[in-house]
């Protein structure tokens, strides 16, 4: 349900910055969600096709960029992608980890006319 606010934000900021330029309307959006993100695209899109409505943003394309999961090890420093098999540290096998990509989300760009 996180993803109505989190759709309720991309559209003000996106109309917000598309008016400031007098577009009239807003064609794509670029979102960036991180692999261990908690939100669902397919929701935000639902809910985007709900919420635009009636809007200049009404029909744009919502375009999705996954950015893979990255853990650094605390003890020895390795920097590595994670399955499902190998969270810990594939070097020293160490669980103390910090996530250094994979937990973003951002509206990275949009597109507009005038």
């Amino acid at each position: 349900m996180h993803e109505l606010a989190i759709t309720e934000s991309i559209l003000e900021i996106s109309l917000r910055h598309a008016q400031a330029q007098n577009a009239t309307k807003i064609t794509d959006l670029y979102i960036v969600m991180g692999q261990w993100s908690s939100v669902v695209d397919d929701s935000v899109q639902f809910y985007w096709d709900m919420i635009s409505d009636g809007t200049i943003a009404q029909g744009a394309n919502l375009h999705f960029e996954r950015i893979r999961t990255e853990l650094t090890c605390l003890d020895c420093g390795k920097v590595y992608q994670p399955d499902a098999e190998t969270l810990p540290c594939p070097n020293c096998q160490s669980t103390r980890l910090k996530v250094t990509k994979g937990e973003e989300f951002r509206l990275d760009s949009i597109e507009i006319e005038n």
